[in-house]
């Protein structure tokens, strides 16, 4: 077994077998470093690559419509790529400000209330687990 250094993401592990008459036969496995790393793609972390792409689907979509409705060209065009630059735009500013999973953080901090209120002690009272002992 020999392992290789070097650049790249993995490293090359080789086995060294002899075969039947002699000749000498090596196995190249490629290990994989950083496997539980997020997916990265040009600077787009995680969600936000599915986000992008949605959206240049939907404008996809919408300058198809567009142009079958007969809005003339001249005005779909710039239309779509000021949309499309703005959609860019957008998005990588939300992977950069957010990263990887920090953009559902924000919004499930955001559904979490500011207060709860309860109008009757029932429903502590009704909690089951036993007696507590005089707590």
């Amino acid at each position: 077994m020999h392992l290789f250094g070097g650049s790249g993401d993995g490293i090359k592990v080789v086995f060294w077998d002899l075969a039947l008459g002699g000749f000498v036969m090596a196995s190249v496995y490629q290990v994989n470093k950083g496997v539980s790393r997020p997916i990265e793609f040009k600077g787009l972390k995680g969600v936000y690559i599915g986000v992008l792409a949605g959206g240049l689907v939907f404008l996809l979509v919408l300058f198809a419509a567009l142009y079958i409705v007969g809005t003339p060209i001249y005005v779909v065009v710039p239309l779509i790529l000021s949309l499309g630059g703005g959609w860019f735009g957008g998005v990588f500013r939300l992977s950069k400000r957010f990263g990887v999973h920090g953009l559902g953080k924000f919004f499930a901090k955001r559904s979490i209330p500011s207060h709860i209120r309860f109008s009757s002690r029932r429903v502590f009272v009704s909690l089951k687990g036993g007696d507590r002992g005089g707590i």
